[in-house]
């Protein structure tokens, strides 16, 4: 460190002032859910039929699900706190030759739902950091085992070489190659040029994906063609094949067109037997652990997603604010970066921004042990992969030591060798990879769970939030991939919540209440499902059979009802207002979550039933980056996308159905021919509240034309189970 007759801050942190207001809050709002409480036992206790006792009884269950998840949530609001970071004093603390080195991970699976190109651009993005080229790995899991892929990479390692001086010299801060093209560049000869041969790159790639294969048209010289032979024998699959170790650039070896040092990129396509479970993405980010740990060993691991470019080139100086910082947070374990998106439309109709998991809660963790790990833009420890603060767990090999020096080059033949070794589909058995060492097996959603985890083991974390989105990434445009994402990840949180690793007790024993609420509170996102589903069917059945089943609006009781659910839709909605939202955002935010609630959510939650009685479930799904033209422009036009048939849209669709029916059948008839509106008024209101979030799928089932409407069958299958459900519910309340 440098002398200095001052210290400059590197980063600073202050508490949200509305944190107090919160806390008054939630006291008001927990005392009116218990005195609701107390109302539905008595209203049970006076029930004078079983189908009234019923009725409450259900409701009361509705309700204590939706205050015990409301409650989770207050988690977020107790202590929420903002950082800022000071990158521009780094320079005069420390020397860049005394940055810690960086390997980052890049995870790919598919060739066809994850578009080769578009990882390309994710590495050249961050290839061009603004750090020392020689500290620099980047290593790409290529889980799906695809010559297609490795073929990109290889023009790639190409392209980099006037990719990187040119955005050095250029100072450009959109370093990702696409992003930097579509916007309004400085169209001069250079710049040109350079368009030109990444456009060839981009054209090269795509010809090769499109065809299935790389033709010997494509293929430059005999070195491409021995790497790429390997893919061509008989017996390999992308579920059967041994590992492929391919190192693309070299730091101390390879330079650019302007004599510079490149970055080391490496490609890592780890060994698959279909006799060996492979842990998904888990497994993949296990494999990258122990093959760089052979290769560089950085102390610092950056995980990206295939599609999450980097948008800024200052990001990893940001982080050193933190990591260089000693006092930042005692134990500090990783350091999360929010997912931003480009693309969304003005209303982001399916809330793709998930400013919820985001946004919205991270700075509330951030104000007691640090925030979740999210999958994607988190610089992590090493260390941190290898037991708590206090306690390391010894990994099977010295080479794979946190604190392990690598002495050899990266193309030494034995730490090939050994790359290999460590890479291989069996190397995990007998020891503690997945358990107590690495990326945490046992949940589909394995960053969740990781991070938890590492929690529970006594790591903390910080939240960084950039002004400047540090990362960017696609967004589903089609409504099946956001629900098929959504149930996956359902799934996968139930499995935590379920399991002996719940937050409801081992995450409260190990952190506290307020961190255990916290990771409670997505463990358990899929028993939403139950009070949305219940709401949305229940209220309007008794309607349109005349059966008042909320108080009247003379009654007090009333009040509290409309207490709770103002009260819960306001903070809602000041939240996103506070966090750069606004009131459109909100209201689609709160649309998809009762979307999600009829479909990915209760969906999920059955199918992680059926698997925990030993049903056959359908396993891992990528979500698909490819965007449809004409899917991309109904997206930013507003236009919801069903389009293809699935039992996810039943629900939907029949709460859709029904709820127009109670609104404007049973409405009429109890407001105008009973003007009974004082007792009807709630199920009235919930009704037009469906109806009025169900606009979209009205326009789908009846009004649209095109090939994203809701498909005839599933209308008609919908029409006719809410009919079914009319008569069986007329006959059961009218015994």
């Amino acid at each position: 460190m440098s002398s200095a007759t001052t210290n400059p801050r590197l980063h600073s942190i202050r508490r949200l002032r509305r944190w107090l207001l919160n806390r008054v809050f939630a006291a008001a709002y927990t005392a009116v859910i218990f005195a609701l409480f107390c109302h539905h036992a008595l209203t049970l206790l006076q029930s004078t039929t079983f189908k009234s006792f019923c009725i409450t009884l259900t409701i009361f269950v509705s309700d204590i699900i939706l205050a015990y998840m409301w409650s989770t949530t207050q988690s977020f609001h107790m202590n929420p706190v903002a950082r800022q970071e000071y990158p521009e004093n780094l320079q005069i603390l420390f020397d860049r030759k005394d940055f810690p080195a960086m390997d980052i991970f890049i995870c790919t699976a598919d060739p066809y739902k994850e578009p080769p190109i578009n990882v390309v651009n994710t590495a050249l993005s961050v290839m061009a950091y603004d750090y020392p080229t020689e500290k620099l790995s980047i290593y790409l899991s290529d889980d799906g085992g695809s010559e297609l892929t490795l073929f990109a990479f290889m023009e790639a390692a190409e392209f980099a070489r006037i990719w990187l001086p040119f955005c050095r010299e250029n100072n450009i801060i959109e370093r990702c190659p696409d992003a930097y093209f579509s916007s309004n560049y400085a169209q001069n000869p250079k710049t040109l040029e350079i368009k030109m041969k990444y456009d060839s790159m981009k054209t090269r790639v795509e010809t090769v994906v499109e065809q299935g294969k790389v033709s010997d048209e494509y293929i430059s010289n005999e070195k491409q063609h021995q790497v790429l032979i390997r893919y061509w024998t008989k017996d390999f699959t992308r579920q059967n094949h041994p590992s492929i170790i391919q190192v693309l650039l070299v730091a101390d070896h390879d330079k650019d067109i302007t004599g510079n040092s490149m970055p080391n990129l490496v490609y890592v396509s780890r060994e698959k037997s279909k006799a060996t479970p492979h842990y998904f993405k888990a497994g993949a980010l296990n494999a990258l652990l122990r093959v760089s740990s052979i290769m560089t060993n950085a102390p610092i691991v950056l995980t990206l997603d295939c599609d999450m470019y980097s948008n800024d080139p200052s990001t990893l100086r940001r982080v050193l604010c933190y990591i260089l910082d000693e006092s930042s947070r005692p134990n500090l374990g990783y350091i999360q970066i929010p997912q931003r998106y480009h693309g969304l439309n003005n209303v982001d109709i399916y809330a793709s921004e998930h400013k919820h998991l985001f946004l919205l809660n991270p700075p509330g963790m951030d104000g007691l042990d640090g925030p979740s790990y999210v999958g994607t833009g988190c610089f992590f420890r090493r260390r941190t992969f290898f037991g708590g603060p206090s306690s390391l767990v010894e990994p099977e090999i010295p080479e794979l030591r946190p604190d392990y020096i690598v002495k050899k080059p990266i193309m030494d033949q034995e730490i090939l060798n050994q790359a290999h070794h460590v890479a291989g589909c069996n190397y995990e058995n007998l020891t503690s990879w997945g358990s107590k060492i690495g990326f945490r097996y046992g949940s589909l959603v394995e960053d969740y769970y990781t991070g938890y985890r590492l929690q529970c083991e006594g790591w903390k974390s910080i939240f960084c939030d950039p002004n400047r989105p540090a990362f960017l990434g696609d967004v589903p445009v089609s409504l099946i991939d956001v629900l098929n994402q959504n149930k996956r990840w359902a799934i996968g949180l139930l499995e935590v919540g379920f399991s002996k690793y719940s937050p409801l007790t081992f995450g409260i024993q190990a952190m506290g209440i307020l961190m255990g609420q916290a990771y409670a509170y997505y463990a358990f996102w899929a028993i939403w499902s139950i009070p949305i589903t219940v709401y949305a069917f229940l209220p309007s059945l008794t309607l349109l059979n005349g059966i008042s089943i909320f108080p009247k609006v003379s009654d007090p009781w009333f009040l509290a009802y409309i207490f709770l659910f103002l009260g819960a839709y306001v903070q809602e909605c000041l939240d996103f207002i506070l966090t750069k939202g606004t009131f459109q955002r909100w209201w689609s935010d709160q649309r998809i979550w009762l979307i999600r609630g009829l479909s990915s959510y209760l969906f999920g939650f059955i199918e992680y039933i059926a698997k925990q009685l030993g049903m056959d479930t359908h396993g891992f799904n990528v979500t698909s980056k490819v965007m449809d033209d004409e899917q991309s422009k109904r997206y930013d036009e507003g236009t919801f996308e069903f389009g293809v048939e699935s039992p996810m849209f039943v629900p939907l669709a029949m709460a859709a159905i029904l709820n127009l029916m109670a609104f404007s059948y049973g409405g009429i008839v109890q407001i105008f021919k009973e003007r009974n509106l004082d007792g009807f008024f709630v199920q009235v209101f919930i009704a037009g509240f469906g109806v009025l979030n169900c606009l979209p799928i009205y326009e789908a089932m009846v009004l649209r034309s095109d090939k994203g409407r809701m498909p005839t069958r599933t209308t008609i299958i919908s029409t006719l189970f809410v009919g079914g459900l009319c008569v069986v519910t007329s006959f059961v309340l009218n015994m």
